[in-house]
């Protein structure tokens, strides 16, 4: 009667076990879930809401980009240097009511973060982006 060695009745199983793959990928895809939204930075502004009452002048300052690059704070026009040099004095006194930005949509994004730093810098808090509503809502 031959002897059989050890184990040669058994055969190799080649395949590999993905079960274990599969779970650690679902844990890292929830540890990315919970923490990207903490990732985001951005500029402190508060946005106006899409129920409030309409725009009034007199309440708040008008700071208008235009397509040209050209600032218009109400009634004074400006350039970008001007207007950095000169917001703090334009809005002593008359930020109380908060700054409405508008602006138009093919003003580049860096030119608006630069003129919300310089309206932070210059100690503003409140500042709102003016936006139209879309077509048929």
């Amino acid at each position: 009667m031959a002897r059989r060695r050890r184990g040669a009745g058994l055969q190799l199983d080649s395949n590999i076990n993905v079960v274990n793959l599969i779970d650690v990928m679902l844990v890292i895809m929830v540890i990315f879930m919970i923490t990207a939204p903490m990732m985001q930075g951005g500029v402190d502004i508060a946005l106006p809401k899409a129920d409030v009452r309409p725009l009034e002048a007199k309440r708040g300052l008008v700071v208008t980009v235009r397509r040209d690059g050209t600032i218009q704070v109400d009634d004074a026009v400006l350039t970008e240097s001007e207007f950095t040099a000169a917001f703090a004095a334009l809005a002593q006194g008359r930020a109380e009511g908060g700054i409405y930005l508008r602006a138009d949509e093919s003003v580049p994004y860096g030119t608006i973060i630069r003129l919300v730093a310089t309206m932070k810098n210059a100690g503003v808090g409140d500042v709102g982006l003016v936006a139209e509503p879309e077509p048929g809502r």
